[in-house]
């Protein structure tokens, strides 16, 4: 592509807004060492790691994706073995989601959503069975089979992803709503099956969603997560300890599980408060809403499916993270995309950004090799 016509198609703002959220996610993580609750070692791990997801995200906006339509039912059947492979690995505080090769380890799950959407933009983009009841088994199919295998590692929080990001897919795809409307019922009534075959743990996560303690009341153990969280919402109140300084002067008070993964939004809002959160959401938004303008502007269809299956996946992830963290859905483990420490989940996310500029870059009127030329 000709350099000055690659520099116009660039969608720059959604590429800064990426890199900036990736930023944000290192002084969560810092923040959540002053606060005790994470190393600080966790930030120079962040750091490289970010270092080599940028390198991937620019090298995956490169070349023309179209070379991943063609490849992305393979890219989907590897995720799922590595799905399977985690349970040859040593299992980690009771789940079986890592694969480790010497020092480094990665989570198949994190690959698995992008790779999900790829396979089922490929299934979707030319056929036209799915606009009838019966044509909608085989994408959720597709789905299905990753779900189970990541609920039984167990991971709840990833696996609820996998469903609303099909649903979004279809629907720009061109499904009716009365059929996906049809299905959704069917899957609220299989809701008492699933409660019956969820552990206790898992259960008790739904209903300390219902039973939600008083600030003065101490949590049932169950509760603790959500308890936490929510006083930390609080003690950073409107401008957060950045501008106020601290809430209070005990040091346990800022104490909350796993807060340089899960629990991360909660500690930025304690340190830039309720503006600060609203700031974060607001670069989430631009990020999808820059993301649905590469979806419209794309007239080649794997491309628009791709460009709005990531978009729904960024979507749905931030909406459950922040949905748990502020009591409206239960604890389910699932980090802030971009932000929260992790590298398999930075570097899935930044490979996902990738092939968002990517598509903007090759909107799909192009012929042979060479692109038409715009005229000055």
């Amino acid at each position: 592509m000709h350099r000055d016509m690659w520099l116009r198609r660039m969608p720059w703002m959604l590429l800064t807004v990426a890199l900036v959220l990736i930023a944000i996610g290192w002084h969560g993580i810092s923040r959540s060492a002053e606060l005790g609750g994470a190393s600080e070692r966790l930030v120079r791990q962040q750091i490289v790691w970010s270092v080599l997801a940028v390198g991937a995200m620019l090298a995956v906006a490169i070349p023309n994706y179209r070379r991943l339509c063609r490849h992305s039912y393979l890219e989907f059947v590897i995720t799922l073995a590595a799905l399977v492979l985690v349970y040859f690995f040593p299992a980690v505080n009771g789940a079986n989601r890592w694969i480790r090769l010497g020092p480094v380890g990665f989570q198949p799950s994190e690959f698995a959503k992008l790779a999900f959407v790829l396979a089922l933009a490929r299934y979707l983009m030319y056929r036209e069975n799915y606009r009838r009841m019966r044509g909608l088994l085989m994408p959720l199919g597709i789905a299905m089979v990753p779900i189970l295998l990541i609920l039984r590692e167990p991971d709840l929080g990833t696996a609820c992803v996998f469903l609303p990001v099909l649903f979004a897919m279809l629907l720009v795809a061109g499904a009716r709503w009365r059929d996906l409307a049809v299905v959704a019922a069917a899957g609220l009534a299989c809701l008492p099956v699933l409660w019956t075959q969820m552990s206790g743990e898992q259960r008790s996560r739904v209903t300390a969603l219902v039973h939600q303690n008083a600030p003065e009341e101490k949590p049932a153990e169950q509760a603790y997560h959500l308890h936490r969280a929510k006083q930390m919402i609080a003690l950073g109140g409107m401008w957060g300890s950045r501008v106020s300084g601290p809430a209070v002067d005990q040091r346990g008070a800022y104490h909350v599980p796993e807060p340089a993964t899960d629990s991360i939004f909660v500690v930025l809002v304690e340190r830039w408060g309720q503006l600060g959160a609203a700031v974060l959401l607001a670069l989430f938004l631009i990020l999808a809403w820059r993301g649905l303008v590469v979806a419209e502007q794309t007239s080649e269809p794997f491309g628009r499916l791709a460009a709005a299956g990531i978009v729904a996946l960024f979507a749905v992830e931030v909406v459950i993270n922040t949905g748990m963290m502020v009591g409206l859905l239960p604890i389910t483990g699932l980090s802030l995309p971009l932000v929260s420490y992790g590298g398999s989940g930075l570097l899935a996310h930044a490979l996902a950004v990738g092939l968002l500029l990517n598509v903007g870059l090759h909107p799909g009127y192009e012929v042979a090799k060479e692109p038409f030329r715009f005229r000055e």
